[in-house]
């Protein structure tokens, strides 16, 4: 059966039974906090249910996760909430305006700023990344399309790194260079012929991120900066390169290792790079979606490209795609959404909207399991009611 993307993130911890009893104290179990203001829909949304909104994130810690952050916004009504503890050890609550690691909602900034430059003439989407990166592409490789980056047809391998638990607290704080991390996806072949199928890697956009700091001579972070943060007034949003801290208020990111959870909030983010290093808040990313929605980041057409999916399946199957260039897509409840999923460990989050912004939501769920090919029921519940089951 497919899974719908907007709950295609994080799975449930395999070490369930363990973990409800290190991790639900009756002193931590607080009840979600919310506060709501209705507004008549003007369209055929389904109308705000802040019972199920509410209901979504309840009961937490758990197994699965230890706290939630989520805000819904838009002219068919608004809704937020927080639930569970920002800290195991002391039970402090969410805060509502917590900085967590967005993790692959990177990507999107990262796609804003290629886009620009398109629009500046200053590349060409449709020419070969080999032109403005020779020597990066192994000599082997076919040509491959910058817009093939950034819509994921591209058939580049994804990075091979360990995906242990225990490797990745051993180097949490390792500082890797994107062409390190390329290296262990380049020595790969190409999964498919480019153009011909969608898989969604990071690679993509580690090579993005090489390809914007070629053509300003700038690092990808100041231009990410400059271009977006500095003129939108996102004073909460941050490029943190090889700072592994997160900046307070936050909720901690814990991550079962070894049968146990490890607080894994101060980590380098030097793997993720341009695909997903980011730090940001509910706040700051709303503002962000509204910009972008509204063009007042990427101008036509080419803001059309990025709610534009191609016409191929998800490789290995007969789904067919949902990202675009910058973007994705799904459909809860009759309600088409674009936004963006991304995670770190100890981070879940989502932004998504209706293209007209009357629906708008961002959430960053305290996940203990980072698997990318899980559906915590807590994620499950949270996509139905953001639909307005």
């Amino acid at each position: 059966m497919k899974r719908n993307p907007l709950i295609r993130i994080a799975a449930a911890a395999s070490a369930a039974l363990l973990l409800t009893a290190a991790v639900t104290p009756a002193a931590l179990a607080e009840p979600p906090s919310f506060s709501h203001s209705a507004v008549p829909p003007k369209n055929t949304l389904p109308p705000m249910n802040p019972a199920s909104l509410a209901g979504a994130i309840a009961g937490l810690p758990n197994a699965q996760a230890t706290g939630a952050l989520v805000q819904v916004r838009g002219s068919a009504g608004a809704w937020s909430g927080v639930s569970g503890t920002a800290d195991l050890s002391t039970g402090a609550p969410v805060p509502a305006n917590a900085h967590f690691r967005i993790g692959s909602i990177t990507k999107t900034f990262t796609a804003v700023v290629v886009l620009q430059l398109a629009a500046e003439h200053r590349l060409d989407l449709d020419a070969p990344v080999q032109r403005y990166l020779p020597g990066l592409l192994p000599a082997g490789y076919p040509r491959i399309t910058v817009a093939q980056l950034l819509n994921h047809t591209s058939g580049l391998p994804g990075v091979d790194l360990p995906e242990d638990p225990q490797w990745i607290v051993d180097h949490r704080y390792t500082v890797f260079t994107p062409q390190q991390v390329l290296a262990t996806a380049f020595r790969h072949d190409l999964v498919f012929a480019p153009g011909t199928s969608q898989q969604y890697t990071n690679t993509n956009y580690l090579v993005a991120g090489l390809l914007v700091e070629k053509l300003t001579h700038h690092s990808y972070g100041d231009e990410v900066r400059d271009r977006i943060l500095r003129p939108l007034g996102l004073r909460d949003t941050s490029v943190p390169g090889n700072d592994p801290n997160l900046p307070a208020p936050y909720a901690h990111g814990y991550q079962v290792v070894n049968g146990q959870l490890v607080d894994l909030t101060r980590m380098n983010q030097s793997i993720p790079w341009a695909a997903g290093e980011m730090i940001s808040t509910a706040g700051d990313l709303d503002k962000f979606l509204i910009a972008l929605f509204q063009g007042r980041l990427v101008p036509n057409p080419l803001l059309q490209r990025m709610f534009t999916v191609p016409d191929v399946t998800t490789f290995g199957t007969d789904d067919p795609a949902i990202y675009s260039q910058g973007l994705m897509t799904s459909t809860v409840n009759g309600v088409t959404v674009w936004g963006k999923t991304g995670s770190r460990y100890g981070y879940t989050n989502g932004i998504w909207a209706t293209r007209d912004l009357q629906r708008r939501a961002v959430y960053s769920i305290n996940t203990t399991d980072k698997d990318f090919d899980g559906q915590p029921e807590i994620v499950q519940k949270l996509a139905l009611a953001i639909g307005g089951l």
